[in-house]
């Protein structure tokens, strides 16, 4: 199993940085290169003001869809020169709709990429994650650095706990763990019981990544009543990890989901790159 097709999605705001990580990343694993170029629509003006405020209105739509258009050519020119296998999408969606419309994308792909620039526009973001993840469930692997994603990366640590979603986002991401250099599988605060982690927690997922052919050890960690979160992201940094694996929770099945909390922060805070799954 490798990523033979990786999806990037990026907006109009400057996204060569974006753009360019995801050529260098494609080119790593010789992958086709998917690319999306989304420009979200603002809603239209309702109420006794709308006949007023809508050439105004109409005005910045064609404003969002000349810059839809601009970026979309500058990406293509970039992806000829790159020389890789590639197809590109322009996209003017409609906020409520972008998930959707990003998912039935993703539904195609091994791999979505959210780089800083999409991170950088938080409703674009959670949009991406949500039609990806959620939607498609494809893995994303989001990106905060100014560096393209090193697929051999020396560190990895595997955030464990037992839990489907935690156990989907390693095997999705075996083609990265098993060119790691050191594999971390990290429990914080375990329980050990037959009902979850066994009696020795993270013994059995430790074995199966070693049967993979990664490099693995255990490190079982207390929170000293600090969020998990914070947990994780301190010892990422400790451990000069160059990505964070972990599954991904949604609390809520209405369309407007609330991320977990843990899923949450990481996304918001996270210097280190990450491998979400669910």
């Amino acid at each position: 199993m490798r990523y033979k097709t990786v999806l990037s999605v990026i907006g109009v705001n400057d996204n060569r940085e974006d753009l360019a990580n995801a050529i260098a990343m494609a080119q790593a694993v010789d992958a086709h290169l998917s690319v999306m170029v989304i420009a979200m629509a603002a809603p239209p003006p309702i109420g006794a003001y709308a006949e007023a405020i809508s050439p105004a209105w109409l005005e910045e739509r064609q404003g969002d869809i000349d810059r839809l258009e601009g970026q979309t050519r500058r990406a293509q020119d970039q992806l000829v020169a790159s020389g890789l296998s590639f197809d590109v999408q322009d996209l003017y969606a409609e906020f409520a709709r972008a998930d959707d419309d990003i998912a039935r994308r993703a539904l195609y792909t091994d791999l979505t990429l959210v780089g800083r620039g999409a991170m950088s526009d938080n409703m674009l973001c959670r949009k991406i994650v949500d039609g990806a993840l959620f939607e498609a469930v494809a893995p994303v692997l989001v990106n905060p650095t100014e560096r393209a994603f090193d697929m051999r990366p020396q560190t990895v640590l595997v955030a464990w706990d037992s839990r489907m979603e935690a156990a989907r986002a390693v095997q999705q991401a075996l083609p990265v763990l098993r060119q790691a250099g050191d594999v971390r599988v990290v429990l914080v605060d375990p329980v050990a019981s037959q009902s979850s982690g066994g009696e020795d927690p993270g013994a059995d997922i430790a074995a199966y990544l070693a049967r993979q052919g990664a490099t693995v050890t255990v490190e079982v960690m207390a929170s000293g009543g600090r969020p998990v979160a914070d947990v994780l992201k301190q010892h990422a940094m400790d451990a000069g990890a160059g990505l964070l694996v972990m599954g991904a929770y949604s609390h809520s099945r209405l369309r407007e989901r609330v991320f977990g909390g843990v899923t949450r922060s990481m996304l918001e805070t996270s210097k280190v790159p990450l491998f979400l799954s669910r």
